[in-house]
């Protein structure tokens, strides 16, 4: 059985999508661009600053990716402190108390930037589940690159093949494997044109994966 999970944040435990998007599209508009839904949708278990570097670069802006950065994260903030609608993904905090009581070591691996994390985990008083955090804005390298995952499990205090990763996103999906960790697609309502044929299985229900079930799957497996 596995002994920890690492998981990803926006788009698993919160949907902070909606105001992602409202963000980015503010500075869209501050910066005179057009981001077509496709374009959009590849920015999906990035970084800011690695997006803020693709703009650049497609757009060919006379702009640091620190400056774009700094702009969006602006917006969000802002938008996170009016909007009262973000709450957490159905099911997510029934399965974290699952999983923290069966004494499985939980580390979230998120793309967001640590203050956002801090943010989520504040609002809706995460901290007491998890063992450690980890942000790929303080990384080198963003989804798809594995050393997000490679880094969690370190801090996990298990090895890559003891923990599983639940990710809602192809680049996030894609950095699991490419850690060599077992990926389970959480495929949503809230995920939009991403590609779930990497992960090892998918679910549309956290009720799918409780420690119980994926305790007896991974039984069968084995067997």
């Amino acid at each position: 059985m596995f002994k920890s999970v690492l998981f990803d944040m926006d788009g698993v435990i919160v949907d902070t999508e909606p105001l992602h998007h409202k963000a980015y599209y503010q500075l869209f508009n501050d910066v005179n661009i057009e981001v077509s839904d496709a374009l959009y949708a590849s920015f999906t278990g990035k970084s800011t600053m690695e997006i803020s570097q693709q703009l650049i670069k497609y757009f060919n802006l006379p702009l640091s990716a620190h400056t774009l950065t700094t702009i969006k994260r602006k917006h969000f903030k802002k938008l996170f402190k009016s909007d009262t609608s973000l709450q957490l993904i159905d099911g997510v905090l029934d399965l974290i108390k699952d999983y923290h009581k069966n004494n499985m070591s939980l580390v979230l691996a998120s793309s967001a930037s640590m203050k956002n994390i801090n943010r989520i985990f504040k609002r809706f008083d995460l901290d007491q589940y998890f063992c450690a955090k980890i942000s790929g804005a303080d990384l080198e390298a963003s989804k798809p690159h594995p050393e997000i995952f490679i880094k969690a499990a370190e801090l996990s205090g298990y090895s890559p093949n003891e923990c599983f990763v639940i990710e809602d996103s192809t680049n996030g999906i894609l950095a699991a494997k490419a850690a060599g960790i077992y990926c389970v697609g959480y495929n949503s309502l809230h995920s939009k044109d991403q590609d779930y044929s990497k992960a090892n299985f998918v679910v549309s229900d956290f009720k799918e994966i409780s420690y119980n079930k994926l305790k007896k799957r991974v039984t069968q497996k084995v067997a």
